[in-house]
Parts: C-alpha cells; sequence; structure tokens
C-alpha cells in the first residue's frame, strides 16, 4: 500500500477523494463509526465558526466557493454543504450529516471503527497497529486526525478544573455561581456566552491581548459571533475579562482560590471561585507514535514541526494534513481551517505525486507573452477561491521555461522556493497589506492618518505578482485593492501587469532562434 491515512474528518476525506482520483493505492482508517466523529463533540454548543453562506449572487461554482467554508471540494456539484442548511453559521450535526454523504458518494476507502494504536518505523515504511490488533504495512503514513488531546498549560493546580472538552454544557448547572474561564480565545468566550443568563459572575482570564477577528482577518481570532460576552464586561454587569496570568489553583471549602498576576500593573491578587473551567485549546495526540518514530513537536508542541512539503521533520515519509499543518503558517493564514486545507490537501496529493510517481504539477502551456500572460493571470484572480481562501500561503506560479511558459495552479509558496528548480519564475498570491492589522479598521481618524501615507495604499486583500530569478530579490508589482475584488479593469490592472510583466521578461534570454515580442 502507497498510503495510509489516519482520520476520516474533512482533510482525511479529501486526501482520500484526491488520492483515488489519482489512482493510488491508499487506505483510510477512522476510529469511529463513521466520518467527521470530531463533530459530533466540537464545538460543545453546536454552532460553528466557518460561514456557510448559499446567496452571494454568483452563479460560478468557484467563485461560490469563496463565501463557503465548509465545502469540501469534488466533481460532484450536489456534494456543496450550502445544500444541507441554510444557516450562516450552521449546526455541528448537519455537518456530520454532509460528510458521511461525502464519503458515501465519492466513495472514499475508508475502514471505519479502527482506532490506530501504534506507529512505527518499518525498514523503508511503517508498521500501522490497530487496537484489534491489526497491522497495515504501507510506505507512507499520512496523520489527518485532527486535534486529539487538550492543550494543559502549566499552571500549578490545573488539574483541578475543569475542562472545555467535558465541561457541562448546561447553563442551569452554572446557576448563582461564580464561574472562571481560563482563556481567551473562541472556546472561552463562547462557553462565557453560554451562561451569561445563569451565572452570577463570569470571569475570563488570560495573559495575552484580545485578538479580533474582524482586526486581524485570522479567523482563529475571536469572533464576532461569540463577543456578546465583551458588552456584560464594559456595561458593568458583574462580568469581567482579567487581563492576567494564572500562577495557581488551590480547592479550599469546596471553592477554588486563583491567585492572578496582572499584567498592566504589577500587582496580584487571589480571587474565588466555585467552577474554574480551562479553554486553553487543543494539540496533537502523539501517544500513537513508537519511540524513533516520533515526530519533533512546535509550538508549545502541540503541533508536528513540518517542512513545505507537510512531511515531518524528522520522520521521513510520515505527513500530515488538515488542521495539523498550521503551524507553517500559525495564527497568520488558513491552513488550519476546511476552506483552508482543502486547497492545501490538494497541494498535498500532487507533491506526494512529483516526488513518489514521478508525475508533474499538473499544468497548462501558454506563450511567454506579457498579453497572454496577463490574460491568465486576471482570470485566475478575478475567479479562483483557493488564492482567496488561502492568501499570502496558496500561489499560481509559472514558470518560464524559453519562449513557453507553464501555468501551475496552487503551489504552497515555500513549496515553490524551496522544491521548485526553475531559474526564472513568477508566483501570483493574494495578500493583505503589510500592517493590516496595526489599527482599528473601523477608527476612522486613525485610518485617514495611516491610509494618507502611500505607502499603505493596499490595505486591503490585494493581487500581488513577484517576478523570481533564483539568487535574486523579486521584482514585485501589487496591483491595487479594489472594493468589490474585480481586478479585471484595463488601466488599472491589465495596462500595468502587462508592461510589468514585458519589462522582466524582457532581461530573460529567448529561446534559440526565437525572438521575445
Amino acid at each position: 500500500m502507497d498510503y495510509l491515512v489516519v482520520g476520516a474528518g474533512p482533510a482525511g476525506l479529501q486526501l482520500g477523494y484526491f488520492l483515488g482520483a489519482a489512482g493510488r493505492d491508499y487506505l483510510v482508517l477512522e476510529s469511529g463509526a463513521g466520518p467527521g466523529t470530531f463533530y459530533e463533540r466540537f464545538p460543545r454548543h453546536r454552532k460553528m465558526i466557518s460561514i456557510n453562506k448559499p446567496h452571494t449572487g454568483w452563479d460560478d461554482p468557484e467563485l461560490r466557493l469563496r463565501m463557503d467554508w465548509n465545502s469540501l471540494i469534488s466533481d460532484d456539484p450536489e456534494l456543496r454543504f450550502t445544500r444541507y442548511t441554510g444557516k450562516y453559521f450552521p449546526d455541528a450535526a448537519d455537518y456530520v450529516r454532509y460528510l458521511r454523504d461525502f464519503a458515501d458518494r465519492t466513495k472514499v476507502n475508508v475502514r471505519y471503527g479502527t482506532r490506530v494504536t501504534r506507529i512505527a518505523r518499518d525498514g523503508d515504511g511503517f508498521a500501522v497497529t490497530t487496537e484489534a490488533g491489526e497491522t497495515y504495512r504501507p510506505k507512507r503514513v499520512i496523520v489527518a486526525t485532527g486535534f486529539g488531546a487538550p492543550y494543559i498549560p502549566p499552571i500549578p493546580g490545573i488539574e483541578l478544573t475543569e475542562n472545555y472538552a467535558d465541561v457541562s454544557v448546561d447553563p442551569d448547572d452554572f446557576t448563582d455561581q461564580r464561574v472562571l474561564i481560563i482563556g481567551k480565545g473562541n472556546s472561552a468566550f463562547e462557553t462565557a456566552d453560554n451562561l451569561i443568563e445563569r451565572a452570577a459572575v463570569i470571569h475570563v482570564a488570560g495573559p495575552s491581548e484580545l485578538r479580533f477577528a474582524w482586526r486581524t482577518h485570522f479567523i482563529g481570532n475571536l469572533r464576532a459571533v461569540n463577543t456578546n460576552f465583551l458588552d456584560t464586561y464594559q456595561l458593568k454587569a458583574q462580568n469581567m475579562v482579567l487581563d492576567g496570568e494564572i500562577l495557581g489553583i488551590e480547592r479550599r471549602d469546596g471553592a477554588f482560590d486563583v491567585t492572578l498576576r496582572y499584567v498592566r500593573r504589577d500587582k496580584t491578587v487571589t480571587l474565588t471561585y466555585d467552577r474554574v473551567i480551562a479553554c486553553t485549546g487543543f494539540r496533537l495526540d502523539d501517544s500513537i507514535f513508537a519511540d524513533g518514530t516520533r515526530p519533533e513537536l512546535t509550538i508549545r508542541d502541540r503541533l508536528p514541526a513540518l517542512t513545505a512539503e507537510w512531511e515531518s521533520v524528522n520522520v521521513p515519509g510520515l505527513y500530515f494534513a488538515g488542521t495539523l499543518t498550521q503551524s507553517r503558517d500559525f495564527r497568520k493564514y488558513t491552513s488550519a481551517f476546511i476552506h483552508g486545507f482543502r486547497y492545501g490537501v490538494r497541494a498535498l496529493q500532487r507533491i506526494l505525486d512529483v516526488k513518489y510517481h514521478a508525475a508533474p504539477w499538473p499544468y497548462r502551456t501558454l506563450p511567454a507573452d506579457p498579453g497572454a500572460l496577463a490574460d491568465a493571470i486576471i482570470a485566475r484572480i478575478n475567479r479562483t477561491p483557493a488564492l482567496w481562501d488561502q492568501f499570502s500561503f496558496l500561489a499560481d506560479v509559472l514558470v518560464i521555461d524559453g519562449d513557453t511558459v507553464r501555468y501551475c495552479e496552487e503551489q504552497p509558496l515555500d513549496y515553490a522556493h524551496e522544491y521548485g528548480t526553475a531559474r526564472t519564475y513568477v508566483t501570483v498570491s493574494l495578500e493583505w497589506g503589510e500592517g493590516h492589522d496595526s489599527i482599528d479598521p473601523f477608527d476612522l481618524t486613525a485610518g485617514r492618518a495611516w491610509e494618507a501615507d502611500p505607502a499603505n495604499d493596499d490595505r486591503y486583500l490585494h493581487p500581488v505578482v513577484r517576478f523570481h530569478r533564483r539568487g535574486e530579490p523579486p521584482a514585485v508589482l501589487k496591483l491595487p485593492e479594489e472594493i468589490c475584488n474585480d481586478w479585471s479593469g484595463e488601466a488599472e490592472y491589465r495596462t500595468p501587469l502587462r508592461a510589468f510583466l514585458a519589462e522582466q521578461l524582457a532581461a530573460v534570454p529567448a529561446a534559440p532562434g526565437k525572438v521575445r515580442a
């Protein structure tokens, strides 16, 4: 067997679909009775924060995917999650139903009820053992399990607390109680919002500042849908956000004494609560890896350290897919989320084809003509959901080869730079401007001052075209932002893009006997 995929969540199913379409020998193993078992428990309050927008005004299915953050990619037009519910923030149960249909209708090769308990190196491949004692011997393993364990920060007494993963979600269980929630992410505020009507006092605490998704453009930061609690804090309704480091938790007389040091001032306090809930995130469950096959971890040992091919940096042949790949763009882009990693998974399958099956990255051939290339680039940036959803991370790569160009879609930028062999190539990506998250976008005074600087005229999402000559800094063209994301105008987009490409191509030697236009 060429590939064994562990986990049949959205990433595992998506990878199985692409491996099957490529004719590869693979199998997906899933511990649960069906796909997507994570979504049977999480999010705990059942409302997903990945948007579902059936009504976009667009007929183009590719454009519609820009606003559909839950669908997986397939050739079946019926397999779009927007057909399952009209809720903007959908219920997790609907997503489980969707994943089951996706697995059934695409005939992904999944074996359910098969829990992997050990992954070990075995010669040139792996030995993967299951709870039932079966052993599989694939050449390569791809882990797509998502986060399998809670992240427990090193706080003395943290073991005394309840955890987001299993705490009661019934608000009545917290009536008239003083509650401390440790953490400042979406799970913390999701939990706090759920308790507002019943708890007497709710404090949300952590040492870091609040990072709002509407400001940073990173959707894993605090989402507006979970910020109702902030009203109750700022309008003095007994609730608070505490900017402080938890130093210790002690149990006393049926309650909890929590010692906290404020980060804004040199003061330490001890506060008493009836309940303490840790909403501190998740991590990779690496207990299934044998000694000698355990991947190196990064980011507080929460995630596998990966190459630009999503391969473990220390275990050759061990790959990761889905949210576990986010160490490559941690808290910056969208590899942690379905609408990002569905394209990352497609890129991974292509990377595997290039590396192990002597298959080139899919491409189309264009003449090395500035007009033809500009038309192709403009068409792509006005339609692609991949570069839109995986902004700054994926790029179209145009390889200059004499008087022709190979147009390759959706390569990870790091992969193109580190593993590409072309001497001269062009990358096309969609990016936010430098410093886009440095000001409050709703502060008109600060915004006016920021935008008065000509260097800050590209804060919004906009196309960036770079002409690379290996060993040299790239030539860069930033096309202007456009409020409707329509970059097809002649004067503002096509003409400068053609001129830029013409200037750069003129410096590249043409093929023997050819003259550049």
